[in-house]
């Protein structure tokens, strides 16, 4: 028995333990998820407890904050509606105010219009005496007047005209003898100075009166060159035409080519480039090319040094570079037959002689002088009158109000308002009119010539007119029987103011009246 128990013991006890250990074993894996299920189960409950616990106290915070904003906001609505309050009642009190004034203007206007209707009335009441008085006064005036044209024998329309005619002949003579005198007092004052200061500003310059002009006809050593320079199939002169932009006209006159072109700089730049090509012999576009950049540069370096010799010469420091490049372009601008340049010169030294003469600035009568027309050096490049033209360049470079004045007010276009203008103005006068400055077509000095003696012979008591000194003076004859000597000054002044009217011409028209009475006895 004890073997068998022995024997038992060995063999089962390990059994036994193994199978307590899978029971053991079973239990914890089904009792360990619960365990930890439980344990999850409480922990959330007490997480859940927590945040119920901190949104009670959010919400009894945020029903705090909530009360606390409200009556904070009912303290600032009352507030707000006490200050409304004493505003509104403020602007009533205004208002009430503003009616009992309008209510006593009203009153006011009132008691105005009543008085207006009183002063109406009476005033019509006297406007019917007046007129009723009016009417009396126009039956004695009529039956006065029927007496006085039945005694004078004349109507009343002719009484009228006769009267005019005396008021307006007194009146007439009396404005130009009025006229007169002080002309002739002006005269006095004035001539002597104006003339001694024109002589010697003339008498201190002196100018040939021979003009270079500027060429646009080149001459061909023979006919066999026009050939050359127009090239197989025109490609020699389609080249020129191309770099020099000009035309190139080859007619039937022989040994000559004619160079048509607005821009004289160009035209020059031609001319040159052809004498070249024509002295050199190789024609064709390569060589031409060549010829025609190097003639380019020639020409830009002479407007160059032409411009700076001109400043030089006149002694005028400060100008602009590329101004006195414009300077020096006048040299191949002509008007009229004037040099631009030689003419610009001459009304430099001529302004400022004058200048010096009246104790101005005499380097800038000059300078104005000198740059009065440098508008004619791009008018063929730039839209407008040579008088904007200059006067843009000149506020482009920096040239002072003076200056500028003077260029605009040469022509007259517009008021001079520097003494220096005036001065430039007649010393431009001078160099254009003086005799040989200026070519003139004969047809167009005829035409002038005949113009002015039709407007002289057009006026009643003129029996004859000569223009003389090329049409600078005009002398006219009259009957001294038809015009009197008053009536000699306002003719003058009238045929004066026709000529300023209805002519165009260079310089000044002197107009002289002329009359003469001769009494004529034959001794026997």
């Amino acid at each position: 028995m004890s073997v068998v128990l022995n024997g038992f013991t060995e063999v089962g006890l390990p059994i036994i333990l193994a199978v307590a250990g899978l029971a053991i074993g079973a239990l914890a894996v089904y009792f360990i998820p619960f365990f930890k299920k439980q344990r999850d189960q409480n922990k959330a409950n007490k997480i859940v407890r927590e945040a119920e616990i901190k949104a009670e106290h959010i919400v009894k915070n945020a029903q705090l904050d909530g009360k606390q904003t409200i009556n904070e906001m009912k303290l600032e609505a009352d507030k707000e509606i006490k200050e409304r309050k004493v505003e509104i009642s403020a602007q009533e009190n205004r208002l009430s105010q503003r009616e009992q004034s309008i209510d006593r203007r009203d009153a006011a206007l009132i008691q105005k219009e009543n008085a207006l209707d009183e002063k109406n009335e009476t005033l019509t009441r006297r406007l019917k005496d007046v007129d009723k008085k009016e009417q009396a006064l126009q039956q004695k005036i009529d039956s006065i007047i029927s007496e006085l044209e039945k005694v004078a024998q004349m109507s009343t329309q002719e009484a009228k005209d006769e009267l005019f005619k005396r008021v307006e002949s007194k009146v007439s003579r009396e404005i130009a003898s009025y006229i007169k005198n002080k002309e002739e007092e002006a005269k006095e004052q004035v001539a002597s100075k104006s003339q001694e200061m024109l002589a010697m500003a003339m008498a201190k310059y002196a100018q040939e009166t021979t003009i270079e002009k500027t060429v646009s006809v080149v001459a061909l050593p023979n006919d066999e060159m026009k050939g050359r320079i127009i090239g197989r199939e025109g490609r020699n002169i389609r080249t020129l035409e191309t770099l020099l932009g000009v035309d190139l006209i080859i007619d039937d006159t022989p040994e000559v080519i004619t160079v048509s072109c607005f821009n004289p700089i160009r035209r020059e730049i031609a001319r040159m480039s052809l004498e070249a090509l024509i002295k050199d012999g190789r024609i064709q576009p390569g060589r031409i090319e060549e010829i025609v950049e190097k003639c380019k540069s020639e020409v830009e370096e002479t407007i160059h040094k032409t411009g700076q010799d001109v400043a030089f010469k006149l002694g005028l420091p400060r100008i602009n570079k590329e101004l006195l490049d414009y300077v020096g372009r006048l040299k191949y601008r002509t008007s009229y037959g004037q040099n631009a340049l030689e003419h610009s010169i001459e009304v430099a030294y001529l302004a400022g002689t004058m200048a010096a003469e009246l104790g101005l600035d005499q380097n800038l009568a000059k300078r104005a002088g000198l740059l009065h027309d440098i508008g004619k050096a791009a008018d063929f490049e730039i839209d407008g009158s040579h008088v904007e033209i200059g006067a843009r360049l000149a506020k482009k470079y920096g040239e002072g109000e003076v200056v500028i004045n003077a260029i605009e007010s040469h022509h007259g276009d517009v008021p001079c308002k520097f003494v220096i203008s005036h001065l430039v103005m007649a010393a431009d006068t001078l160099s254009a009119a003086r005799p040989g400055a200026r070519s003139e077509m004969l047809e167009n000095y005829i035409q002038r010539i005949e113009k002015l003696e039709e407007i002289c012979k057009s006026y009643d008591g003129v029996y004859q007119s000569y223009a003389m000194q090329s049409g600078r003076e005009l002398r006219v004859m009259v009957i001294p029987d038809k015009i009197d000597d008053v009536g000699a000054f306002k003719l003058a002044r009238e045929i004066r103011e026709r000529i300023e009217n209805e002519m165009t011409y260079p310089g000044q028209i002197k107009v002289s009246v002329i009359r003469e009475y001769r009494a004529i006895e034959t001794a026997k």
